[in-house]
């Protein structure tokens, strides 16, 4: 098992002891456990996220593919992305999610405020300016 690989087993585990929560980097955020499939491995892969919740849609979070302002977009992005689908565990409850990409004006004023409430993720803009737009993704609860 790789370093990130170790890493997230770690926070996977804490949020399920602790119904959802963790500590350390991420104590007091809205943590999610994304459930995906590799496009390419077809494996099924467990991805720890932050998540800022729709004021509007309670069914709406939005998660942020920032991969620590990396020049790269991470794998789980375009995992989501092909597949139109995912599971997540949000605190104790496990559903399916539709995913859609948000982008524009929408996509600015979301990330914006995800920015201002969690500033290392205005930092992994910076660091992405000029090289790639950080990708804002609707997980939707399917009906």
């Amino acid at each position: 098992m790789s370093a990130p690989d170790d890493w997230n087993t770690k926070i996977i585990e804490e949020f399920r002891a602790n119904a959802g929560r963790v500590g350390g980097n991420f104590e007091g955020a809205p943590m999610v456990l994304v459930h995906h499939t590799g496009r390419k491995s077809g494996r099924q892969t467990v991805t720890p996220m932050m998540y800022l919740p729709d004021d509007d849609n309670p069914d709406t979070i939005y998660v942020f593919a920032s991969k620590a302002g990396a020049p790269t977009n991470p794998a789980w992005y375009y995992n989501l992305t092909a597949a139109g689908t995912a599971q997540v565990e949000v605190g104790t409850e496990t559903y399916t999610v539709a995913v859609s990409e948000i982008t524009g004006d929408a996509r600015d004023r979301i990330y914006r405020e995800q920015a201002q409430r969690y500033p290392g993720f205005a930092e992994y803009e910076r660091k992405t300016a000029g090289v790639r737009t950080i990708p804002v993704l609707a997980l939707t609860r399917s009906a």
